[in-house]
């Protein structure tokens, strides 16, 4: 019903939405919402992007941080006498202008006995190793409820597939391997040509400790299953302290974000595997440690939750790129080995 009302002798009328006219407007609103709101989420991606770029940047940096004042870069871990298995990404966090990490961490000691600010080191949540992406970025807990690890989005180059050989002490073919660290001039395929680091996914599922690798690198995904082994749902890339290939490492055995199925209980897991841990020393039974003698294979693969199928990564040089998944299987992992004498360049995505 139109409504009347008399204004300084004069009639004004009012008319009331119309149903159409109120559908037009809610459909209108609707269709400008679907047109900013891919815009909103684009800009949000380009923003996290460019915070991941700028933590593997500052982390490439504190490698070189790290060369500069001893010589070579960090290995991926220490296997000695009073060496636990404290990774590359740990040695470079005196680097980072982390003054409690620095006075707090003892490389000589066990990190499950460090304490920072009366938690376990372990345990700290290190904002520059945890992309804005990362879709599980939470604490991990021990069994009996308290916190025991943090995870990363970033690990170093162990090379293509063999990892560590105990007998002949021999590491791999990448630019991080046990022990001895890289020096510049044991890169000879090229700083700029060669792998440091790579984005991976914290929480990633993994097979462990079957035994079931040989030297022959896979080409194939889907055989990584039926080489075995201990699978873990939930637990890769969840320890940024552990040097082991698993926690802090990666390697180029299939490109980035290539899905590596692996089937348990009816439900399909995209998996990591290592055929053995690199094992650290362990002060309890140094016996069991010298009597290791099964080599390492590992096919862990850079992963990340970025738009567009792919990784950021940065090279020897310090430089940090964009690489999509859609690379070449050869390229790619001509770009992980540090001396394998491949002419390649691995070009921006």
């Amino acid at each position: 019903m139109r409504k009347s009302v008399k204004y300084l002798g004069q009639i004004k009328k009012h008319s009331a939405f119309t149903l159409v006219e109120l559908l037009v407007v809610i459909a209108i609103i609707g269709v400008l919402v679907g047109l900013l709101l891919p815009a909103v989420q684009a800009a949000r991606e380009a923003a996290r992007r460019m915070s991941c770029s700028n933590n593997i940047r500052q982390l490439a940096l504190a490698m070189h941080n790290y060369e500069s004042a001893n010589g070579k870069f960090p290995p991926s871990l220490f296997i000695g006498k009073n060496q636990y298995r404290w990774s590359a990404l740990a040695r470079v966090m005196p680097y980072m202008e982390q003054g409690n990490f620095a006075s707090s961490a003892d490389f000589n000691q066990d990190y499950h006995d460090v304490f920072l600010d009366g938690v376990l080191l372990k345990s700290k949540r290190m904002d520059m190793l945890v992309c804005s992406s990362e879709e599980k970025d939470e604490q991990r807990f021990a069994s009996d409820g308290s916190p025991s690890d943090y995870l990363t989005n970033y690990s170093v180059n162990c090379g293509v597939w063999k990892v560590w050989d105990p007998a002949s002490r021999e590491g791999g073919d990448g630019a991080f391997f046990p022990n001895s660290g890289t020096s510049a001039r044991m890169v000879s395929d090229g700083m700029s040509n060669t792998l440091m680091l790579a984005e991976v996914k914290g929480w990633t599922p993994y097979l462990r400790d079957g035994k079931g690798a040989d030297a022959t690198v896979p080409s194939d995904p889907a055989s990584i299953s039926g080489l075995g082994g201990d699978f873990k749902t939930n637990s890769g890339h969840t320890e940024w302290i552990d040097g082991r290939a698993h926690q802090s490492g990666f390697t180029a055995t299939f490109p980035p974000n290539t899905t590596v199925l692996h089937e348990k209980d009816g439900v399909q897991y995209d998996v990591d595997f290592t055929s053995w841990r690199v094992r650290g020393w362990d002060p309890a039974d140094p016996a069991a440690f010298l009597a290791e003698t099964d080599v390492t294979y590992a096919a862990v693969t850079s992963r990340s939750y970025h738009s567009g199928n792919s990784v950021n990564v940065a090279m020897m040089d310090g430089s940090v790129k964009s690489v999509n998944g859609d690379i070449d299987l050869l390229v790619w992992r001509a770009s992980a080995t540090r001396d394998g004498g491949e002419v390649t360049t691995l070009d921006n995505d």
